[in-house]
């Protein structure tokens, strides 16, 4: 009930905004629920600068995914938590994925490529980046201490948000904070 209360308020508010981009993230705050009361939302913030590999080697930073809602999710193919989550992910990318929102994982650390292809074909994701971090350069950059970490980017590139350790991704209320963050971007 508490969750539908909170998407009635955000969709009155979300009527009055004419500004592209200008969300109330107290709103989107007051969609979570469960898992996702560990998503810590503050200040706007520049996300890393550091470039990040394609599967294929070819370099590629955060800058590259401004205008739309970005989810990015730091894991590595020893990670149990990860293995867990990250079908979750790909629901999210399933549903939502699209010119508003994407997620985008980097595996951090050794993570050879080989491995992290068998990691994918394991647990059937088939439409997530295989994106890689070998030396931890935008991890670290970025404070990543512990997997996974995902983290929330806006249209601006910057953090708004992250969450610390694995979470159900699949939950309604994950779903109702991705649904109204997009909604509001294509209102706006």
């Amino acid at each position: 009930m508490r969750l539908f209360r909170s998407a009635l308020l955000y969709l009155a508010l979300g009527l009055g905004a004419n500004a592209a981009h200008a969300v109330d993230m107290s709103v989107i705050e007051a969609l979570r629920d469960g898992d996702m009361k560990k998503l810590v939302f503050a200040e706007a913030t520049p996300a890393g600068e550091s470039a990040f590999q394609t599967f294929d080697g070819e370099a590629v930073t955060l800058a590259d995914y401004k205008g739309k809602w970005v989810l990015v999710n730091f894991w590595a193919t020893w990670c149990a938590p990860c293995r867990k989550e990250m079908p979750m992910l790909s629901e999210l990318q399933e549903e939502f994925g699209g010119d508003m929102f994407e997620v985008v994982t980097i595996a951090t650390g050794r993570n050879p490529p080989p491995a992290m292809k068998k990691f994918f074909d394991e647990i059937e994701v088939t439409n997530l980046p295989l994106h890689r971090d070998p030396k931890q350069a935008l991890a670290r950059e970025m404070a990543v201490l512990g997997l996974p970490i995902t983290v929330l980017l806006n249209p601006e590139g910057q953090e708004v948000a992250r969450l610390r350790g694995d979470a159900d991704w699949s939950s309604d209320s994950a779903r109702a904070i991705v649904k109204a963050l997009v909604q509001t971007d294509a209102e706006g």
